[in-house]
């Protein structure tokens, strides 16, 4: 990527979602070539030498819905989906006039639905599209240790293995362990530890692709983890979903079906509803942008 054949300084905002974190842009008028996306994304990523985050947001125009997103992971990979990002891209499009408190937007997963759910924007709720894929009780050697795993794609490809205690859990060894079996892929999957701590409440720590590591939050996880749960009956929906970070995410949907023959009830959605902060805004130069 040629770093000088852009037009400098770059405004951007830094947003967070349960400790997940983004670079946001309006690339509305564009100026990265597509091309050269996924390297931008992975050098303004870099923590410490640029401007740092779990992924880059760049929000551009659409045809269909009040705006589209291109969004890459922290090592240049592009991701269908991401929970958090779009609530943060969804106050990030509210504040900046680009889209009403009720909005669509276009993801590589499908259109989303978002909505604004204060004045200040802190609170956000997406409708996600349906889930596909759903595999429960995956017998698998993870660690040495025999495991079932449940795997469901809400966007993009999750993994739940349900635990007794998250904080005992080798996030990073057991997570990059399921994130490239064999099982998974060529695609891979996201892995979540999920613990039940009540019949609404669950603790879940997420290993991310892309991140290649333990990520404060995953939103996607989240609601992964809580369909899983419930489908099992183990808890009762709506879920609080309580993250590595500390902060909440409550999933809202529905099942259908007698005991032992539970279904997600597509007519009444999936919903994910939690914080979208604004960190800071600022302008990236030239130096943030080269190796």
């Amino acid at each position: 990527m040629n770093a000088h054949g852009l037009k400098y300084p770059i405004p951007f905002a830094k947003m967070s979602g349960t400790g997940n974190d983004f670079i946001v842009i309006d690339h509305r008028e564009p100026f990265i070539a597509e091309a050269d996306q996924s390297e931008f994304a992975r050098i303004v990523c870099r923590r410490k030498f640029s401007v740092g985050a779990d992924g880059l947001i760049l929000i551009e125009n659409s045809e269909t819905a009040d705006f589209r997103w291109q969004f890459y992971n922290g090592d240049g990979s592009r991701a269908e989906m991401c929970g958090n990002g779009a609530r943060c891209a969804a106050r990030f499009a509210f504040e900046k006039n680009i889209a009403p408190a009720n909005m669509r937007f276009e993801t590589t997963a499908g259109e989303i639905e978002a909505f604004v759910l204060s004045e200040t924007g802190e609170s956000v709720k997406i409708r996600l599209t349906s889930p596909e894929d759903l595999r429960l009780n995956i017998p698998m050697s993870i660690g040495n240790v025999e495991q079932k795993l449940h795997f469901i794609n809400t966007g993009v490809p999750h993994t739940v293995v349900l635990v007794n205690d998250t904080g005992d859990v080798p996030v990073a060894e057991w997570g990059r362990e399921i994130r490239f079996h064999e099982t998974f892929q060529p695609a891979g999957t996201n892995a979540n530890f999920a613990q039940v701590v009540s019949s609404d409440t669950l603790m879940v720590r997420t290993y991310e692709r892309g991140v290649e590591g333990e990520t404060m939050a995953c939103g996607t996880g989240a609601v992964a983890s809580a369909l899983v749960v419930a489908l099992l009956e183990q808890a009762v929906p709506p879920l609080t979903v309580i993250t590595s970070g500390g902060e909440e995410l409550t999933i809202h949907f529905s099942l259908t079906g007698e005991k032992n023959h539970r279904q997600l009830d597509p007519a009444k959605g999936i919903y994910l509803e939690g914080p979208a902060h604004l960190i800071y805004e600022g302008q990236l130069g030239i130096d943030g942008v080269q190796e």
